[in-house]
């Protein structure tokens, strides 16, 4: 018996009408027949273009800035957004776009037509509706925002930063254009550095449900740091199913951390932690300040190009090493701004 594999024979055009006929349980002329056939066809090839082509126009109708600028601030806190309109993001850049980040769920109504008020004066607020403003929501706060500046702008950069922060835009832009110069093709995240954090088991960053390891994984402190875009369009489009937790800092650490192609760079100018390291005329971000500080930087910083009127260190600081593990990154040392 010839053991050879017997192939199907190829049906005929006729056949085949036959079979598609029989399979529909209904008579159908050739003429009807090619009909269906061609409109399949066009759906295969031509709908899944014109959807391709719909995208890239709705992209190529999107506002396109270098950096987007998100400032957390609270609903109340209207006299230091103010403070930072007259001050640090005073000098409005084309390339630049600011947002005052707010959620609104929570509020009496007095204090969301203030708010709404306030939003039609200056254009730059970011009302989240479904969001209460508290630091149980930081989190959430974060992704919501990410979401809606992801979907309707174009942007190479994002920095978050809180409404109690200072910042010279300029040069953080110079050191962007430095940066792309180099062109490492990498995506970068940007800011200060800490990688030995021990979990927060009490207070209002309590974490109770973190069960990866009794050490935060690196992550650039809430201050103020700095996500290219396509670390920002990572977070927004997996918004919904991301683990939250009680620190939004911590959490962009995590959520990035299995990412490739990123480059970590820690940076001793930002003076982003729980509390100033002091005044160092180095500093390109400093947070915590007061108004009155807001003020009197920015009045010196125009009179003089410098931040300081005497520079001061009240917490010594430190290079990250990348080299060691975590736990061993961050030794203090001093004459580091």
């Amino acid at each position: 018996m010839n053991s050879a594999m017997i192939l199907p024979l190829k049906p005929s055009s006729k056949s085949l009408f036959m079979m598609i006929r029989k399979k529909l349980h209904m008579k159908l002329s050739i003429p009807t027949l090619l009909i269906i056939l061609l409109i399949v066809f066009l759906c295969i090839h031509y709908l899944p273009s014109t959807r391709c082509s719909s995208n890239d126009q709705e992209a190529r109708n999107k506002p396109k800035v270098r950096l987007i600028i998100l400032v957390f601030s609270s609903p109340d806190n209207l006299e230091r957004r103010a403070t930072i309109r007259k001050t640090w993001l005073a000098q409005r850049q084309a390339v630049v776009k600011h947002f005052f980040v707010v959620g609104t769920s929570n509020l009496q109504q007095e204090q969301r037509e203030t708010l709404q008020s306030e939003k039609q004066k200056f254009d730059d607020l970011l009302l989240l509706s479904r969001l209460p403003d508290s630091y149980g929501t930081l989190t959430k706060k974060l992704l919501y925002a990410l979401k809606e500046i992801h979907g309707f702008y174009e942007f190479d950069f994002l920095m978050k930063c809180d409404d109690d922060t200072f910042a010279l835009v300029h040069k953080i832009l110079k050191e962007l254009d430095k940066w792309d110069g180099k062109g490492t093709r990498k995506e970068l995240y940007w800011g200060f550095f800490n990688g030995k954090a021990q979990v927060k088991r009490s207070g209002p960053w309590k974490e109770t449900d973190w069960l990866l390891c009794d050490y935060y994984l690196p992550y650039a402190l809430g201050g103020g740091y700095i996500l290219s875009y396509n670390l920002v369009k990572f977070i927004a489009t997996n918004a919904d199913i991301l683990k939250l937790y009680k620190a939004e800092d911590v959490s962009v650490g995590l959520w990035i951390a299995p990412l490739a192609n990123i480059e970590r760079k820690h940076d001793v100018r930002f003076d982003t932690e729980y509390r100033s390291r002091g005044c160092s005329n180095q500093y390109m971000v400093t947070h915590k300040q007061t108004i009155e500080n807001m003020k009197n930087m920015h009045e010196y910083y125009q009179a003089s190009g410098a931040l300081c009127v005497k520079e001061i260190r009240t917490r010594m600081s430190y290079q990250y090493n990348w080299t060691v593990p975590p736990s061993q990154c961050c030794n203090l040392q001093s004459g580091i701004p």
